[in-house]
């Protein structure tokens, strides 16, 4: 009887609660759509304000760059300037440039040669003696307001099997049990602990050397399968599965361990450095996994075949964003791109999400789709209609700049205006504080405004300023500066209100020119100091003036 009252007396209270429920639900799903039609009419006019805008550089068969593999530093460093140069005009902000294509390395490394697709000799470096490209290329970036990437093939060992030209210091000559024939290449062991710390150290050693803003793997974990040619490690399944007792299990947990620990590595050496991962475009297909899986039908999958569990690894945030290959058309029936983008963005468990796309198929005539001048443009306008889709990556450089079906020029009108990356607030890095907008002065270049980079402040924040580790903590990535006509403060979303978007890693003194004002119209200027994570600090001081008889005159 008592059961049969408080049974009663919870049937009440939950007929009671049920229209708040509903109301509450009906509330926040009512906000999220005013937010998806917010960022959706936003995306469609072009004026998001933040996007990731990148390409991939491929150096392996010296794909994108150097066109051809030489010695001379000179030609090297003119190339490289021109396509950043070709970037630019495009509105690329981040360059995702392939270091290590083949246990080898684009820099002077202390556990790999030299390149051969840089100096065309594997283990010969570039002249003058001295010289770092990495450096060079990481700092050109920057310059341009670019973000650098270090692009890793963490278990390509060879490209081929002529071992011949492999310099002694390569892993086939100094390690060759770590190593693994399949098909036309030799690749790593997964499941060796010394792999994992090699491969590392690799990346410890970009980290700490260079001012990388990302470290980039692509699909390639274990390889593609070969049609009736099984990967050959039973042996060492059987060696070193302990408790477990399926293979696929034990393939998968070698690549978690290699992700985890490199994701470890990372952070504690520089925790804003970003790590992530272009996986192959399907997770899983529907038919294998009824409840995650795709409404896909792909011969191979990342989980299945290759044996990345990308949802693990953004689930457990060892990475901080994803880029999966969608290197499919929209319509595609085995692999639809919308199908795949709506999926993606449903499942990238808070890390930031951006779409690879297929650059190098566009003007292709083995398919109808591909010889279609609006496909990449429907796709650019996809995903900034899907909610959670933050940017493109496009393969590949070589690819935009062949401009087929114009689609470079398609790119400079959806790229028109400066814009920020995406947050990544998952970093956890302090806000920088608000920059003091010195003065709007009259130059030759136009208008000339400078700022310090932060409000003048005394006492102890003056003396705190000037320790080391308060400026490194606090010193901005980059500055934005903002330009509205009239005497207050504008839309701040909309991009074209960006006058400017400073090179990375400036000093905290700077300044930008203005070339663009007309005598006796106001304009006011703010700027905002931006840190590791794209986060915007405060808002400085306002700055209103106008131009008259030659003079400037500043205005309240």
């Amino acid at each position: 009887m008592r059961n049969l009252k408080k049974n009663q007396l919870i049937s009440r209270i939950e007929a009671k609660r049920k229209p708040y429920i509903s109301l509450m639900v009906n509330h926040i799903l009512f906000s999220f759509l005013l937010l998806f039609l917010a960022q959706t009419i936003s995306a469609q006019n072009g004026t998001i304000k933040r996007e990731f805008r990148g390409v991939w550089v491929a150096t392996v068969l010296n794909i994108d760059y150097p066109p051809k593999a030489n010695k001379n530093t000179g030609v090297q460093k003119y190339e490289y300037i021109n396509m950043l140069e070709d970037f630019k005009k495009m509105g690329i902000n981040a360059v995702i440039f392939q270091v290590r294509p083949s246990a080898d390395a684009f820099y002077e490394s202390s556990y790999e040669p030299w390149s051969e697709y840089l100096t065309g000799t594997q283990g010969i470096a570039p002249e003058p003696k001295g010289y770092d490209p990495l450096e060079f290329m990481i700092e050109e970036a920057h310059a341009r307001g670019m973000e650098f990437h270090a692009w890793l093939n963490p278990y390509r060992a060879t490209f081929n099997l002529d071992t011949t030209s492999l310099a002694y210091k390569h892993v086939f000559n100094t390690h060759r049990d770590w190593l693994v024939k399949y098909g036309k290449r030799f690749y790593f062991k997964p499941h060796r602990h010394e792999v994992r710390d090699h491969i590392t150290n690799i990346i410890g050693e970009i980290v700490k050397k260079y001012d990388v803003d990302g470290i980039h793997f692509d699909d390639y974990f274990y390889p593609y399968k070969i049609q009736g040619l099984p990967y050959p490690d039973s042996l060492d399944f059987e060696l070193t599965k302990g408790a477990m007792s399926d293979k696929d299990n034990w393939r998968r947990q070698n690549v978690d361990l290699l992700i985890q620990q490199v994701s470890q590595k990372i952070k504690a050496i520089k925790p804003f450095v970003q790590f992530g991962i272009s996986p192959f475009g399907v997770w899983r297909n529907k038919s294998d996994d009824p409840v995650f899986g795709s409404n896909t039908r792909a011969g191979q999958t990342c989980y299945d075949d290759l044996y990345a569990d990308v949802l693990k690894w953004m689930r457990n945030e060892w990475i901080d964003y994803i880029v999966p290959q969608l290197y499919w058309h929209i319509g595609f029936s085995i692999a639809d791109h919308k199908t795949l983008v709506d999926w993606w963005a449903k499942n990238a468990f808070g890390r930031n999400l951006y779409i690879g796309h297929a650059a190098y198929k566009v003007g292709n005539p083995k398919t109808i789709d591909w010889l279609n001048p609006a496909e990449m443009p429907s796709q650019i306008r996809l995903n900034r209609e899907v909610f959670n889709t933050q940017g493109s990556v496009y393969f590949s450089a070589k690819s935009l700049r062949n401009n087929p079906l114009s689609i470079a020029d398609s790119l400079t009108q959806f790229y028109q205006y400066p814009v920020l990356h995406p947050e990544m607030k998952f970093l956890n890095i302090p806000i920088n504080k608000a920059p003091n907008l010195k003065k709007v002065s009259l130059a030759d270049s136009g208008l000339k405004i400078s700022w310090h980079g932060k409000k003048k402040k005394g006492g102890l924040f003056r003396f705190l300023r000037k320790t080391k580790k308060y400026s490194e903590r606090n010193k901005p990535y980059y500055y934005v500066v903002y330009k509205f006509k009239g005497n207050k403060l504008g839309d701040i979303e909309n991009p074209a209100n960006i006058l400017a978007i400073t090179p990375f890693d400036t000093k905290q003194n700077y300044s930008v020119y203005d070339p663009d004002f007309e005598e006796g119209t106001d304009y006011t200027y703010y700027v905002t100091g931006v840190n590791r994570q794209h986060s915007e600090g405060g808002f400085s001081n306002r700055r209103t003036i106008q131009v008259k008889k030659g003079k400037v005159k500043r205005k309240k």
